[in-house]
């Protein structure tokens, strides 16, 4: 359920495609949707930049610049900048982009958090969490030292999903103290049989630096847990 991609993986991206040696052939047009398999590898590969990138939060001007700089790379242009010389700058864009994220997202989660608590049934706890039972369990109840087998349904508060068991169709199994601290401490307070559904302040779930690309800096998470055995 841990998803996280490097700080600077488009940075790695680019970095990889300037070490490219000069093409000596004339490109082909690239087709506006691609048809064959290896069309669509490429173009899985463009997408796979871009989700690297998400973090960022590029305007057009930027994201154009971002593409200027990617195709003179693997042009094997030379352009007058080193990619040595701009390392630290890299850095702070990313920690900075990653910090004006997060504070974005924290005024909109704690509105968010707010409603949650005030629901029907919801039980809120010293450490953020906000939790509400949704079927009580008869069996034994785990400890952080624990073996769980769950089944969960992942999503943020706008309610797009990011992980779920349930729909991959297979339940998993981690130790409890193995995951985020939302996890260890909800899933204590569940009973095998139970299902619960578990609010996680991005301060006991993935903090300031989320887990890109699908987990925003500061956001927090929604979890559906089904407890189904204690290893």
């Amino acid at each position: 359920m841990r998803l996280n991609l490097p700080m600077l993986a488009a940075t790695t991206l680019l970095a990889t495609a300037c070490a490219m040696p000069d093409s000596t052939t004339e490109t082909a047009a690239t087709p506006a949707v691609p048809e064959t398999e290896e069309d669509k590898t490429f173009f899985a590969l463009g997408l796979a930049i871009s989700t690297s990138l998400d973090q960022y939060d590029l305007t057009a001007e930027e994201a154009a610049l971002v593409m200027a700089g990617l195709e003179a790379g693997i042009a094997g242009e030379d352009t007058g900048i080193s990619l040595d010389d701009f390392q630290g700058n890299l850095r702070t864009l990313g920690q900075d982009r990653m910090k004006a994220r997060a504070d974005k997202e924290k005024v909109a989660a704690n509105e968010f958090l707010v409603e949650m608590a005030a629901m029907d049934g919801a039980e809120s706890f010293e450490s953020g969490l906000i939790m509400f039972t949704l079927t009580e369990g008869d069996g034994p109840s785990p400890t952080a030292t624990d073996t769980v087998k769950v089944h969960y349904h992942g999503t943020l508060r706008d309610g797009s999903v990011f992980d779920s068991s349930v729909d991959r169709g297979a339940p998993a199994t981690f130790p409890l103290n193995r995951v985020i601290a939302c996890w260890t401490e909800g899933v204590q307070k569940m009973k095998v049989g139970g299902k619960s559904r578990l609010v996680c302040p991005a301060v006991i779930a993935y903090g300031d630096r989320g887990s890109p690309p699908r987990i925003p800096p500061g956001a927090p998470l929604v979890f559906e847990v089904e407890l189904l055995e204690v290893q």
